[in-house]
C-alpha cells in the first residue's frame, strides 16, 4: 500500500518518478503526486486522484522539470480520495513530504500546530509532519536536524521523505516501521518504498534500519540511527527481475501469474529438492542444528499467508510430529501468549513488510523463541533481514493485488520444512519417501491442472447474478476452501464465506438455498466419504454445488451439482493442486462481474501499516 520515490539528480528525474510510481502500482492506490524543485527554485507540484496514468498525463501537460524530486502513490488512511489529500503535502510552499504508515497523534499535533499559526488544507495525518518540519526549519535548524527533531513527536509508522526549497539538490528520509530503500547511483541516488521502483536505474541498494534517519545528496549518502549517531549500513547488489510492464500475452497479470505457478514451484524445488531428500542448509546456515531441536512450530501470517500456516499446521502435526500453532499477526502481537519449549517462530509474508507480521516477530524476539524463521519472496526485505533463518519462495515479482504464485510456493515451502523436521522427530520413510517423489512432481500435476481452465471458464458464467456464496472443505482442504473464498471476495466482491464441511449441521445449512453456490473440494483421501455425506446434506436442501473432485472420486454432475475433475495427485500435494482451480474460478467470475481483476477496490497488495 502506498508508493514513494524520489531522486537527486544532475539531470530531469521527471521520467524517473513516474516510471517508479507505474512499478508500484501493483501495491495499490487511489491517488498519486509529484513535487519537483525547479531551476527558478520553487516547488512544482501535481497531483491526481485516479491511476498514475492521470498522474503522467498531468506532468506532460504542464512539462514539469526538476533534479531534484518526490512523487507517490497513496491508499487512503485519512481523509477521502480526493487532490487536496494525495501526497505531496507542503507547508507554507518551503516543505513537501510525501510518507507512508501513520502519525497516530497527528490530531494533538494538528491542535498544537495551529496554535503556532500553521493552517491545514487536507484532512490527512500526512500534513503535520510538513508543518512540524518546517517549525524546526523556522528554529533554525538544518533540514537533517529537523527532521531529527521532528520524528521524536511523532507516534506511529512512517517511512518519509522530505524536501526544503531552501535547500535544494538534497533530500531527508526517515524510516519507522515502514520500509524504505536508497538507490545508489553515479554521480545521482534514489529513495523509494520498494526496489521494485529502482531497477531501471540502479541494482545497487541500502535497506535502511528501524529509527534510521539519511541525509540523501547526489553524491553521498549520510545515515544516522535514532540515536542520532552516524552509522554505516550494507550495500546490497540486487538481481531482483520485475516485469510488471509485460503480461506476457495474457490478459491480466493475476491470469498469466496463475499459470506461471508451475514453473515458479519448479524454481522453488530447484537446488533444494534432491532424489531423495532436501539439500542440507536450505533454510540457511545453522539451520540445521536448529530443526534438529524444534518441538512446537508457531506460525504468524496474515490474509493469505495465514491460510498457508493453516494448511502447514496439519503436515507438521500430521507427518513431522511437532505441535503447530498458527496466529493471524494482528492478533498475536497484542495479546499475551505462552511460549512453547523449544519453539520456532515462522513468519510467513509474500513482501516481508507486512507491518503486524514484522511487528509479531520483534514481539516474539522477547518472548524468547529458540530461533525465528521466514517464508518470503522478497529478497532483503526486513522480515528477511530481522530473521534468524530465511527460506526464499522464488516465486518473482507478483503484480496482481490478489496473492497466487506467492501462495502456492510458500505451500511448496511448508512442505520442504515438514521433511526438514519431520527427519528429527520420527517421521516415517514410507511418509517422507512419499512427500519427496509428490514434490517431484508437483510442476508437472501443476501443469495438467491448468489444462481444466476451459471447463472452470464455462461454469463461472453460473456466477453472473450471485451476491453470496459457500466454500466446503474438509482437512488440510479446509484452509484452501478459505483461500478460495477469499479469492472470490477480493477480486469479484461476492461476499464468500468458508467452512469445513463437518461444521455445516452447526448452523451455516441455514443459508442453503438455489440462490447460495456451494464450491466444495473433494480430493480423493481418508475423508471423502465423511465429505460426501456434507455434500447430501447440501443437495437435501436444495443447493446448488460446484464440486472440484479427484477424478477417481466418483462424483457425476447432475441439475444440482456441477463436477469438473481435477488430476489425481498424491494426498501431500493436494492443497497445492486444489487450489489453483480456485484461483481460475475467481479469475473468470470476476471478468463476468466487470471488476477490476489486477487492484480491486479497497485493497493494496503490501499492507504496511497495522
Amino acid at each position: 500500500m502506498c508508493g514513494i520515490v524520489g531522486a537527486v539528480a544532475e539531470r530531469n528525474v521527471v521520467e524517473i518518478l513516474l516510471e517508479g510510481l507505474k512499478r508500484l502500482e501493483y501495491r495499490g492506490y487511489d491517488s498519486a503526486g509529484v513535487a519537483l524543485l525547479q531551476d527558478d527554485g520553487t516547488l512544482n507540484r501535481i497531483r491526481r486522484t485516479g491511476k498514475v496514468q492521470e498522474l503522467v498525463d498531468a506532468v506532460t501537460s504542464d512539462n514539469a522539470l526538476g533534479t531534484t524530486g518526490i512523487a507517490h502513490t497513496r491508499w487512503a488512511t485519512h481523509g477521502g480520495v480526493t487532490e487536496a489529500n494525495a501526497h505531496p503535502h507542503f507547508s507554507a510552499e518551503r516543505v513537501a513530504v510525501v510518507h507512508n504508515g501513520i502519525i497516530e497523534n497527528y490530531l494533538d499535533l494538528r491542535d498544537q500546530l495551529r496554535a503556532k499559526g500553521y493552517t491545514f488544507t487536507s484532512d490527512t495525518d500526512t500534513e503535520t509532519i510538513a508543518h512540524t518540519v518546517n517549525e524546526e526549519l523556522k528554529a533554525g535548524h538544518p533540514l537533517l536536524k529537523a527532521v531529527q527533531n521532528s520524528v521524536k513527536q511523532f507516534h506511529g509508522a512512517y517511512g518519509t521523505v522530505i524536501m526544503d526549497k531552501q535547500d535544494p539538490a538534497k533530500v531527508v528520509v526517515a524510516r519507522s516501521g515502514s520500509p524504505l530503500v536508497i538507490g545508489l547511483g553515479l554521480g545521482e541516488n534514489f529513495i523509494a518504498s520498494d526496489q521494485m521502483a529502482l531497477l531501471p536505474v540502479t541494482r545497487r541498494f541500502i535497506f535502511l534500519e528501524e529509527g534510521d534517519v539519511a541525509e540523501i545528496t547526489r553524491r553521498e549518502v549520510n545515515i544516522f540511527d535514532q540515536a542520532g549517531q552516524p552509522v554505516e549500513r550494507e550495500i546490497v547488489e540486487s538481481n531482483i527481475e520485475h516485469d510488471a510492464g509485460d503480461k506476457a500475452g495474457y490478459r491480466h497479470y493475476m491470469l498469466k501469474e496463475i499459470h506461471e505457478q508451475p514453473t515458479v514451484v519448479r524454481n522453488a524445488l530447484k537446488g533444494r529438492l534432491e532424489e531423495h531428500g532436501l539439500a542440507p542448509d536450505i533454510f540457511g546456515e545453522g539451520a540445521e542444528n536448529v530443526l534438529a531441536n524444534v518441538k512446537h512450530v508457531q506460525i504468524i501470517a496474515c490474509g493469505t499467508s495465514y491460510h498457508a500456516g493453516m494448511t502447514a499446521r496439519y503436515w507438521l502435526e500430521q507427518y513431522a510430529n511437532v505441535s503447530c500453532g498458527v496466529e493471524i499477526a494482528s492478533e498475536f502481537r497484542y495479546r499475551k501468549s505462552v511460549v512453547h519449549e523449544n519453539s520456532l517462530l515462522v513468519t510467513i509474508s509474500q513482501s516481508g513488510e507486512t507491518a503486524d507480521t514484522l511487528a509479531a516477530l520483534r514481539l516474539a524476539k522477547e518472548l524468547g523463541y529458540m530461533s525465528s524463521l521466514t517464508i518470503c519472496n522478497v529478497p532483503g526485505s526486513s522480515l528477511v533481514r530481522e530473521s534468524d533463518l530465511a527460506f526464499m519462495t522464488k516465486a518473482g515479482a507478483e503484480i496482481g493485488v490478489a496473492s497466487t504464485k506467492a501462495f502456492t510456493t510458500q505451500l511448496t515451502a511448508f512442505l520442504m520444512l515438514t521433511l526438514a523436521i519431520g527427519k528429527h522427530n520420527g517421521l516415517s520413510e514410507t511418509d517422507s519417501k512419499q512427500i519427496v517423489q509428490a514434490l517431484h512432481s508437483l510442476p508437472a500435476k501443476l501443469e495438467e491442472t491448468l489444462t481444466i481452465s476451459e471447463g472452470i471458464e464455462d461454469l463461472a458464467e453460473e456466477f453472473a447474478d450471485k451476491n453470496h456464496s459457500l466454500f466446503l472443505g474438509r482437512g488440510d482442504q479446509y484452509p484452501i476452501a478459505m483461500e478460495g473464498a477469499l479469492k472470490l471476495k477480493e477480486i469479484s466482491y461476492i461476499h464468500a464465506e468458508a467452512y469445513a464441511s463437518g461444521e455445516l449441521k452447526h448452523g451455516p445449512l441455514a443459508l442453503i438455498d438455489e440462490e447460495m453456490p456451494v464450491i466444495v473440494v473433494a480430493p480423493n483421501n481418508e475423508l471423502l466419504e465423511k465429505l460426501k455425506s456434507n455434500v447430501e446434506e447440501v443437495r437435501a436442501r436444495g443447493g446448488i454445488m460446484y464440486v472440484f473432485a479427484d477424478k477417481n472420486a466418483r462424483f457425476s454432475s447432475d441439475e444440482t451439482m456441477r463436477v469438473i475433475n481435477v488430476p489425481h495427485c498424491e494426498p501431500a500435494i493436494a492443497p497445492i493442486i486444489y487450489t489453483l482451480p480456485l484461483q481460475l474460478l475467481s479469475y473468470y467470475v470476476a471478468l463476468i462481474k466487470g471488476t477490476d481483476v489486477d487492484q480491486p477496490r479497497n485493497l493494496a497488495k503490501s499492507v504496511t501499516v497495522e
